[in-house]
């Protein structure tokens, strides 16, 4: 155990499917094996955050640290010092005398990240319909393909992941990394909230909503692409409300 705790192998793999089927959603959460020089701490942090930002773990949710122990063959010391870091990121909170909870979703924090992203997203696209690159049409181009395809067939994380890359394609096109990293934090705690709203019927919408904003780049239209971006993440504060209001046990009062 003592050379685990120096080098690790991170098989951080998880999911949701199995973790409900199996109504333990530790099993979301797998063994830790030797190999590479990632330290078991990084690995429990990654494992527990992809959990949190997918629902396994939902917002509420008391976290046993005897169970994520067991489950990744590691002590109590990097659980508690992941548990650490994930407090400081703001996904989960310290309860005195009764442990620590994955954070409900605050419906104030969501507003406030959504307007940093529609601030600088906003100007990021008005900016990539005006510079009409090739390579940035032809890359959100063969992403939206890939979007079609996944959303066919259902594959929620897989178009989670495509949607992502959409937006980051065209924050490299503008070359502005620190505005690039202002968005990835706010991106990050939308995360779990994003997965909230990811039911067939709004991937559907989501695409169709990319869609408007790639038809408005490729038109070199400014304008139209500002307004399509501004109405895409417009869409999201009115479902978390409708969502809020459908399970209030997910949402901090």
């Amino acid at each position: 155990m003592l050379a685990c705790l120096l080098e690790i192998k991170r098989t951080v793999n998880f999911s949701p499917d199995v973790a409900s089927a199996a109504g333990n959603p530790y099993v979301a959460l797998q063994k830790i094996r030797g190999g590479e020089h990632v330290s078991l701490t990084d690995a429990v942090e990654q494992a527990l955050r992809d959990a949190i930002l997918t629902l396994v773990l939902e917002p509420g949710m008391m976290i046993d640290k005897i169970a994520v122990c067991e489950r990744m063959g590691v002590s109590r010391f990097p659980v508690s010092a992941a548990l650490a870091r994930l407090a400081h990121a703001g996904l989960v909170e310290v309860l005195p005398q009764r442990g620590t909870r994955v954070k409900p979703i605050a419906l104030d924090d969501i507003r406030q990240h959504l307007f940093i992203r529609s601030a600088l997203e906003v100007e990021t696209v008005r900016g990539v319909a005006l510079m009409q690159d090739p390579a940035t049409i032809d890359a959100l181009a063969e992403n939206l393909d890939q979007q079609r395809k996944v959303t066919g067939n259902g594959q929620r994380l897989a178009f989670h992941r495509l949607d992502l890359a959409f937006h980051e394609i065209m924050l490299d096109a503008v070359k502005l990394p620190r505005v690039k990293e202002i968005v990835a934090v706010s991106r990050n705690a939308l995360d779990r909230a994003r997965q909230l709203l990811a039911s067939p019927e709004r991937l559907v919408h989501t695409l169709a909503e990319h869609e408007r904003i790639f038809e408005a780049i490729r038109a070199s239209n400014a304008d139209a692409a500002a307004k399509a971006m501004h109405d895409h993440l417009d869409q999201m504060v009115e479902e978390l409300h409708r969502s809020a209001n459908e399970r209030p046990d997910l949402f901090a009062p």
